[in-house]
């Protein structure tokens, strides 16, 4: 995604991953290297940097969440009042020896000079309690935060109240524009939902793999295509399948749950539907990712439906292209895909009869249970233990 931030007063713009972090953005686009990266769990403090002014953990902060926020590394404080009376207290009083910790240490000191009335110990131990020092034994730092304090309040320089602080709540929540974007975000949202549609982009592409499939389906083609232009319907013939919103005139969104062995993988996504009813034919163009594994994928449909015994029936003919990227593609071999998604036709083709039919009550919800990919795998592989025994046997 595109991010705009302000590092140290300098607008940034970088394309970055959902998943990265504060911390190595910072490190890795920036070359802000003065925060550093200890625990990588938001426990020990090395990281502690200000967003929108309030400190933060920025190794478990999202990159992508400081969308419009104000970040201030230790570089940026090279010219800041307070940590350069901190920086000269850490000296005096030894407060430092290694150095590691020392970046996220004056960041958390400095909130607490702005914000204690009095230089109580008690209190600035409890402050400092999220940032770790394996060196000091935290005396020095202690009397290095005491000193500061002491000698601001001595010059008449008043505390902040909560350093800035408006309200409790997450960081930005003191009147920044993380806050404020958000906001801003959510009304958006809240007026896109009141129009009639929301149109997704769903691009064209080409696919990696491509195959074709069939089926026959014991009902006019017609009727079949009545049905497959129902997205509510269609979905509900599909193993695995569910809707996640209303679909539109243009797209639709939903989920499909595949089971490989220990591996339950959701995909959400939309996808957009066309038809031809002179031709009797159509295509089905989808994208969606499944978060857990970091699989995303592309597939496309096109089919045509065909008559067959005087128009009693049909055969729906298939084209099917897909590409697979993430950690399913490393074990989703081109083989066991095709053979799955013949399983999988099978069982729609099935479902699609049966609605066709009638059997099924109208207005009965589906159940989108999860496609177990493994147990498909497995009857597809004793199906052709038995095919070359058949030969080996001549029967």
């Amino acid at each position: 995604m595109e991010l705009e931030i302000t590092v140290n007063g300098r607008a940034v713009k970088a394309s970055v991953e959902p998943r990265t972090h504060l911390a190595d953005f910072l490190r890795d686009h920036l070359n802000q290297t003065g925060t550093h990266l200890g625990c990588e769990h938001g426990v020990c403090g090395a990281c502690t940097l200000l967003l929108d002014d309030m400190p933060a953990r920025s190794c478990i902060t999202f990159a992508a969440a400081c969308d419009g926020a104000r970040v201030t590394t230790i570089e940026g404080l090279d010219d800041d009042e307070i940590a350069t009376e901190l920086r000269a207290a850490f000296t005096r009083e030894h407060a430092l020896q290694c150095g590691y910790c020392t970046p996220g240490m004056l960041i958390s000191s400095r909130d607490l000079v702005l914000r204690l009335e009095t230089a109580d110990e008690r209190a600035i131990r409890v402050g400092l309690s999220g940032n770790l020092c394996r060196c000091t034994g935290y005396v020095g730092i202690v009397r290095a935060v005491r000193s500061v304090i002491e000698q601001r309040r001595a010059r008449g320089v008043r505390a902040i109240a909560g350093a800035g602080r408006k309200e409790l709540g997450p960081v930005g929540s003191g009147g920044g524009s993380i806050i404020a974007r958000s906001a801003q975000k959510a009304a958006t949202e809240n007026a896109d939902q009141t129009k009639d549609s929301v149109t997704i982009v769903i691009p064209d592409f080409v696919p990696d793999k491509a195959f074709a499939d069939q089926f026959t389906v014991a009902a006019p083609p017609d009727k079949v295509f009545d049905l497959l232009g129902d997205v509510t319907r269609l979905a509900a013939c599909l193993p695995g399948a569910s809707l996640t919103a209303i679909p539109t005139s243009e797209n639709v969104e939903g989920m499909i749950r595949i089971r490989l062995g220990p591996i339950l993988a959701n995909f959400r996504g939309a996808a957009r539907v066309a038809s031809d009813r002179a031709t009797m034919s159509g295509r089905i163009v989808g994208i969606g990712n499944d978060q857990r594994s970091r699989t995303s994928t592309q597939g496309e449909i096109r089919y045509r439906l065909v008559p067959i015994e005087q128009g009693a029936a049909t055969r729906v003919e298939l084209s099917i292209g897909y590409s697979l990227r993430g950690m399913l593609a490393q074990i989703a071999r081109e083989g066991l895909v095709r053979d799955l998604a013949s399983r999988l036709m099978a069982e729609f083709a099935r479902n699609l009869d049966t609605h066709l039919s009638g059997s099924r009550r109208s207005g009965a919800p589906a159940q989108a249970k999860s496609l177990d990919g493994l147990a498909l795998a497995y009857d597809l592989v004793w199906a052709r233990v038995r095919g070359v025994l058949r030969k080996v046997w001549g029967r």
